[in-house]
């Protein structure tokens, strides 16, 4: 659950970030919510979870 907030709070900042710089119109940022919303409702979502699970777990094994 922590790591599904930090992603999500991660991919918000990233967008504000690009709409504030231009770099992404409000368009395309509705598209990619979209699309997330759809992903998640499909049968690769278990895929995309288990895929990030495993990055998060690798990122947060190592140690500077």
């Amino acid at each position: 659950m922590a790591i599904s907030i930090s992603v999500v709070l991660l991919l918000a900042l990233l967008a504000v970030i690009f709409l504030r710089n231009g770099g992404l119109k409000i368009s395309h940022a509705l598209v990619c919510l979209l699309l997330g919303f759809y992903l998640a409702s499909t049968s690769i979502a278990p895929t995309i979870h288990s895929g990030l699970t495993a990055t998060a777990e690798i990122v947060g094994s190592l140690r500077p």
